[in-house]
């Protein structure tokens, strides 16, 4: 981001002014202000590739590879405080929980899910998809009050979220 910054700010002033300045360097060394943005970087990029690992073993048939590579999500370490790690933990959760609702297992979905919603900071559509998956919980087992009840937690989330949006338009 704040790389992003100097170049338009060197943009502007290239615009702006009619003496010539020295070009920068093609290349720049990394200084220490760009090591959160590449550790963010890096984890987000191995998400990404253990969510598709996870998506190929779906398509295989290989459930409980398909729930390693989820899992392997959910241990990446991530830049203390960046919002992404929750938004990346709690997609990765409810993939997990419809795995293992895929396999019966009711109980620890519920729990993958319950503790994504618990250490969550913010609301969010991740955070509103996982009250949706709870509810597919509580659907696949039959328990129709229960999965309104969810059901409607996440469109008041939702909600809310799209009248902050309208809002700052």
């Amino acid at each position: 981001m704040k790389q992003l910054a100097i170049v338009i700010a060197v943009l502007l002033a290239a615009c702006t002014s009619d003496r010539a300045e020295p070009k920068p360097p093609a290349t720049k060394l990394a200084e220490p202000s760009d090591a959160i943005d590449q550790e963010l970087m890096v984890a987000l990029g191995q998400a990404k590739n253990f969510h598709h690992k996870a998506k190929l073993f779906m398509a295989d048939g290989k459930v409980d590879d398909a729930i390693a590579a989820v899992r392997q999500i959910l241990s990446l370490p991530f830049p203390k405080g960046a919002p992404e790690a929750e938004d990346v933990r709690n997609d990765a959760r409810a993939m997990l929980a419809k795995l293992l609702v895929g396999k019966a297992q009711f109980d620890e979905a519920a729990r993958v899910v319950d503790e994504g919603i618990a250490q969550s900071q913010r609301e969010s559509f991740f955070v509103a998809n996982l009250h949706t998956v709870k509810g597919e919980i509580f659907e696949a087992q039959g328990q129709a009050a229960n999965a309104i009840t969810e059901y409607d937690r996440s469109i008041k989330i939702n909600e809310a979220l799209q009248k902050r949006l309208l809002e700052q338009r």
